[in-house]
Formats: C-alpha cells, structure tokens, sequence
C-alpha cells in the first residue's frame, strides 16, 4: 500500500511503501525517544491541545450548547470531570517523574476548566496557577498557561489578538503571551497559540494562518531586536506543519540542522521528518503541535535544550488501535459519538537544562 506523506511539504516531499503497524512501531520508538534524566536543574514546557474542554453550563453568547446534558453530545458532569481528570494524568506523566514547570493548554472553555485540571491528581501537588484571557472565538475556546509558582514567576501577561485583513474583528483565538522569570532569574518570553484550522481545505485556509504567524513574527523581532539572546519559547496547535509556508517563511521557524544562523527554530522538524505526529487525520501523522524557539536557548549558557528537538508524549492507555494495529490519539468525541477518550491530539514538550 503507498501513501503519500507529504503535505505539501516543500522539503521533505517522501512516497512509503509501509503497513499500519509499522507505522504503529515506528512511532512507539520515536516517541520515546525521550531526553534521559538528568542530574541537573530541569525546565520542562509541555503544550496539549485538549480537544474541546467545555464545562457543562450553557454560556450566553457562545455556540456550546452541544457540551450540555441536554445537548447533542450529552455532556454530564460525570464526563466533563472524568476528562479533567484524564488531562491531569497525562500532564503529570511528562516530566518523568517531576511535574512540568509550565503547561501550555488551547480548546479549553474558561479558566474554570484549566483550575480542574491542575487541581486533580497529581497536578494538584504542583500548587499551579492560571493565565487566562476570554478569546472572541466563535465556539468558545481560549488558550491558557499553568505554571508552578515555586519555579516560575510571571511578570506579565496580555492576550494579543489576531485580525485578518479586511476584517474589522478578530474572529480566531488570541495568542496567549506570558513573561516571567525562573529561579535562576532568567527571563522567559512564551507564547501560547492556536492557530485557524484547516477546515475548508489547507490551501483554502493557509491565509489566516499566515496572518497569524506574522502577528507572532512582529511580536519575536521585536523582542530579539532588544535582546538576540532573549528566551523565546513558542507553543502551540498551528493547523500546520514544520515545513509549512506559514511557520517555516512567515514566522521564520526553521531546522536547525540546516539553518544554524536562523532567528528561530522549530524543534519539532526532526519528528517531522520522520513522518510522525501529534494528530492523525485518516491514518496520517501530522505534526501540527510546534515548539518554536530563540537562539538563546539553544547555546552553552542558561537553560538550554542540548538535544536541539522537542518531542511527542504518548502512553498506551492514551492510545486508540484499529484492527490494523496502527495507533491514534483516542479522542473524546466523534461527531456526536462519545468515545471517552483524552484528546484527539498528544502533547509536545520540550526539556531545557542548566
């Protein structure tokens, strides 16, 4: 059987002769192709697309009556807190045994939601508070950041919106921008996105993501202008892949392997070019979960990230197989199907060390 992995990728264009299931194993061993323990001082920044975190409460002047009990989805409490809960696990997984410094979260409701989930299970030892800004998203979803106070101070937050030309209105989600400072007292500049999504067909739709990567670009240069040593740590769903014209031109994210001297880099290209994921669309990895980063981050000083990459979490019980043996992130939902499931994405995460 061929498939064609390519996605309009201009670099890493690749016709496969494989099985579903070598497909499955490839990506069990890549994916735990993780940064091994260290002795030293960690920094760990996850980023989980949480597919459609709604609260069951029908909120004026949003579409989410579905995520009711009386909506199509049928929506209880029961669900919602089992969801919460489910979250929270995966969350607290990454860090290897320490939780994530800092989690970067979209298609969450309100910061209700987000208190839920850093409140449950083991998140709850992290003592995590909330940066949350209401998005004019048609559906209702936002993004948000947690963070552990007792390694991380924020300093200052703002929601910076994305308006597209020609339009009078934002009508996608804020990018999410948090400042703050670790232990160590080095400054961190992250951005939290979640870009338009595809649906309407990629090439119908790349516009809106580009016009989203250039707010994001004007936001970096100015920062690196001040500082080109400045840590700048970008995460998020893009609804594109490394390669893509909106992340690799517009914002400029590139490979490090072979852009050394670039502003930005993308350390999710080497999962990329594994054509592996954090999304499968019918039976296709994706990797539309990016984390973007400055050079400052990648040098011998300071956090650093030494592996110069990020990397997909999965855990088996997070997992869906088909008959075929080829795995999937098992979503909550399908249509209206429940299926009580995680999410329909895994999360990224990326290790800095000092």
């Amino acid at each position: 059987m061929k498939i064609n992995f390519s996605r309009s990728r201009e670099n890493y264009f690749v016709y496969r002769t494989i099985t579903p299931v070598i497909i499955s194993a490839c990506f069990l061993l890549f994916s735990f192709t993780i940064p091994p323990k260290s002795d030293k001082k960690t920094f760990t920044i996850v980023f989980y697309n949480v597919e459609n975190l709604f609260d069951t409460e029908n909120t004026p002047g949003k579409s989410e009556g579905e995520f009711t009990p009386e909506g199509s989805k049928k929506w209880t409490q029961e669900r919602y807190l089992k969801k919460a809960g489910d979250i929270s696990k995966v969350l607290s997984s990454v860090g290897g045994g320490e939780l994530p410094e800092v989690i970067g979260m979209c298609e969450i409701e309100n910061r209700k939601a987000v208190e839920d989930v850093v409140k449950a299970g083991e998140l709850a030892k992290g003592g995590y508070q909330v940066v949350h800004y209401e998005s004019p998203d048609a559906r209702g979803i936002d993004n948000a950041l947690a963070y552990r106070p007792d390694e991380f101070k924020v300093t200052w937050s703002q929601a910076v919106p994305v308006i597209f030309e020609g339009e009078t209105k934002s009508t996608t989600r804020d990018i999410l921008y948090v400042k703050g400072k670790t232990l160590n007292n080095e400054e961190f500049h992250i951005f939290v996105n979640h870009w338009p999504s595809r649906i309407g067909g990629e090439d119908e739709t790349e516009l809106k993501r580009m016009a989203a990567a250039l707010v994001l670009k004007q936001k970096t240069d100015s920062l690196l202008a001040l500082n080109p040593k400045t840590n700048i740590v970008i995460i998020g769903d893009m609804n594109d892949e490394p390669a893509n014209k909106s992340l690799l031109e517009t914002l400029g994210a590139k490979d490090y392997s072979v852009e050394p001297a670039a502003k930005l880099f993308n350390l999710m290209f080497e999962v990329d070019k594994q054509d592996l994921g954090s999304y499968s669309y019918r039976g296709q990895w994706n990797m539309l979960d990016n984390i973007v980063v400055s050079p400052g981050l990648l040098d011998k000083s300071g956090f650093r990230c030494p592996e110069k990459q990020g990397f997909v979490f999965h855990q088996e019980w997070m997992e869906f197989k088909n008959r075929n043996g080829a795995i999937s992130p098992n979503r909550t939902y399908g249509g209206d199907n429940y299926y009580g499931g995680v999410s329909d994405h895994f999360p990224v995460f990326v290790r800095f060390i000092r």
